[in-house]
């Protein structure tokens, strides 16, 4: 470790560097414009123009710094060194998680949202959840959309990969199969530098018997991305802290930066990355300072922006879907949380993806890591970068596992919620590996990695196998369903009225949702008359009445008596519901067929520019009428 350079008593350095007050003027206007300068509505339509741009600027500075700060270490690189052993166990450790699932959409609403606004990304460089789209003329056509609430930078990256490969639904899903094998590399290399070899390997055997992580690993979601980020602003804090220096102090804050904008409660990991720059500072002198870091603030302004979304849309917290939920935070929600933190992180059945061993170990770990925590605090001048990065990021884990338990909707052991529970694991892990030096029998830790093998071979691996922890998530077995009949059609020129037409809208296909339709009714019976589509579909779910048998029709999934619905497809993919597919047979005003062809004949102008008009015209009038 560098000693320090500075008279410990004196401000000066700071005061008298032009620089820091830079920053501190580039904080104070991006806290004033982003919280209370700019309306709410000019907020919104600014993110949905700049967004991308500040994301990709951010961006770019990461790489650009990440190349600056590790450019000596791999132009000395060779092969030789490598510790190939360490990167076969996280290939396979990889492979483990990727095999036993299936790549799909596992939380419908997050990751459709987050694939529809990669796809405005990357079709006009907006930001923005396409809710109308038509394809006009053999080109897709986003028509509406909406700004939505969730953070940009893993639709930034999905919306990359859609610019060097071509659109695709499925790029969602490249990504995260490799942030899988990134994110176990990181892990290996943060045990392997805390208390080594063996305990790098031990935290890439715990994640790889995590079923909750190849459930997540093999989704649409951005759960990869933030444990990834969570890890890499640790060991670039850690690099920090080692050399204290423009490039490092960089990489270090840009990685904390885009780590914010990958979920909400992300940012509270900003706490323990501005104290480790204020210690490094410290133990420097002065306040190391680039002109990145100082323009930081203002390419984070579009972030509390776009939080205003949640001051526009009250429904944006979602309180609606716990009833009795008055307030998105509260105290009383802490016991209750509790409970099923501890369900959902012990529960014998199969039903939960969790991992017993990991559980148990990090539940062990994490009291002695507290107190180690404790006592660094208290001398961190003389503890190894790895081990200063560690101490205080542990602050920002427990930090966020308060956050959450404070939460309304803070269930881990709830279908959708439990995602929410893996970084809470990663610092259980990073607990137990921090630990694991204070005991200098290293038997400890060969039986600890026996332990864990075992845990993946007996229980883990079944339990992915089975898949029971995803069987009672409807929406995400009925959307499998409907991308299965997409796959089947050879022709994408047809139309799907359903509510959750971001769905069809995300995989290129015209889409319009239930309420939308019976608006526009007059719109549809224009295109059935024209055979603007190939065919016109309805998606439905139906609950079955378990006495009667009867079925009734989901709330906001009637189209009313007036359209008439062909069956097409359906299937009982959960117990007393039904998902059904029909087809738009006709549209009716009572007994009058309102689609049935114009019998009046009209003639054909001759002339080719009065054709050309009347072509004209229709297109403008075709696109009016469009769903």
């Amino acid at each position: 470790m560098l000693p320090s350079r500075m008279h410990r008593s004196s401000l000066d350095p700071w005061l008298g560097d032009r620089r820091f007050w830079l920053f501190g003027v580039a904080s104070v206007a991006a806290m004033a414009l982003g919280f209370w300068l700019v309306p709410d509505q000019t907020a919104i339509v600014f993110v949905s123009k700049a967004g991308f741009w500040l994301v990709l600027a951010a961006f770019a500075i990461f790489v650009h710094a990440l190349w600056q700060t590790w450019r000596g270490e791999l132009a000395a690189l060779r092969w030789r060194a490598i510790d190939w052993l360490s990167v076969g166990i996280v290939a396979l450790g990889g492979v483990v998680l990727l095999v036993h699932e299936t790549f799909g959409f596992k939380i419908v609403m997050d990751e459709i949202m987050l694939l529809g606004t990669s796809m405005s990304m990357h079709l006009d460089k907006t930001v923005l959840v396409p809710m109308r789209g038509n394809d006009i003329q053999g080109t897709f056509v986003i028509l509406d959309g909406m700004m939505d609430k969730r953070p940009l930078f893993f639709p930034f990256l999905v919306s990359l990969l859609h610019d060097l490969t071509g659109y695709r639904p499925a790029n969602a899903f490249v990504l995260n199969g490799t942030l899988t094998f990134v994110f176990l590399g990181l892990v290996c290399v943060l045990g392997r530098q805390l208390a080594g070899r063996l305990a790098g390997w031990l935290g890439v055997v715990l994640f790889a018997g995590l079923p909750l992580l190849a459930h997540n690993a093999t989704g649409g979601g951005f759960e990869l991305l933030n444990l990834v980020m969570i890890l890499a602003t640790l060991l670039l804090g850690a690099r920090f802290v080692e050399k204290r220096d423009e490039a490092a102090l960089t990489a270090f804050c840009f990685a904390a930066l885009l780590l914010a904008q990958v979920r909400y409660e992300s940012v509270i990991f900003l706490l323990p990355v501005a104290a480790l720059v204020l210690w490094g500072w410290w133990r420097e002198g002065r306040a190391v300072l680039s002109w990145p870091v100082m323009l930081a603030p203002l390419l984070m302004i579009h972030y509390p922006l776009q939080h205003r979304i949640f001051d526009l849309r009250v429904s944006a917290w979602e309180l609606a879907s716990r009833p009795g939920s008055t307030a998105p935070f509260s105290l009383r929600y802490i016991p209750d949380n509790l409970y099923h933190a501890y369900v959902y992180f012990f529960d014998p059945a199969t039903n939960q993806p969790n991992s017993w061993v990991l559980s148990a170990l990090g539940c062990v770990a994490v009291p002695f890591f507290a107190l180690l925590v404790l006592k660094r605090l208290r001398a961190l001048a003389g503890e190894p970068p790895v081990v200063v990065a560690t101490t205080l990021f542990a602050l920002g884990f427990a930090a966020q596992f308060a956050l959450l338990m404070g939460y309304f909707y803070g269930q881990f052991d709830d279908v959708v919620i439990r995602r929410l529970s893996l970084p809470t694991q990663l610092g259980m892990v990073v607990a137990l590996v921090a630990v694991l030096p204070q005991f200098t029998n290293a038997a400890v830790g060969r039986a600890l990695l026996g332990l864990s093998l075992f845990g993946l071979l007996s229980r883990s691996v079944p339990s992915m196998a089975a898949h029971a922890y995803s069987q009672e998530y409807l929406p995400g077995k009925e959307t499998a369903w409907r991308r299965a009949f997409i796959a089947e059609q050879p022709r994408h020129d047809y139309l799907v009225i359903d509510n959750d037409s971001i769905l069809w809208i995300a995989h290129e296909i015209s889409g319009t949702p239930m309420l939308q339709a019976r608006k526009n009714r007059d719109a549809l019976v224009f295109h059935m008359r024209n055979r603007t589509f190939s065919d016109i579909y309805v998606f439905q779910r139906f609950n079955i009445d378990a006495d009667t048998g009867h079925m009734t029709l989901r709330e906001g999934d009637d189209l009313g008596p007036d359209f008439v619905l062909e069956p097409v497809r359906e299937e009982r993919l959960q117990t007393l519901t039904l998902s059904r597919l029909s087809r738009l047979k006709e549209i009716r005003n009572g007994a009058t067929a309102l689609t049935a062809p114009d019998p009046v004949q009209h003639e054909v102008p001759k002339d080719r520019a009065e054709i050309e008009k009347l072509r004209r015209v229709y297109l403008e009038n075709f696109v009016k009428m469009l769903p």
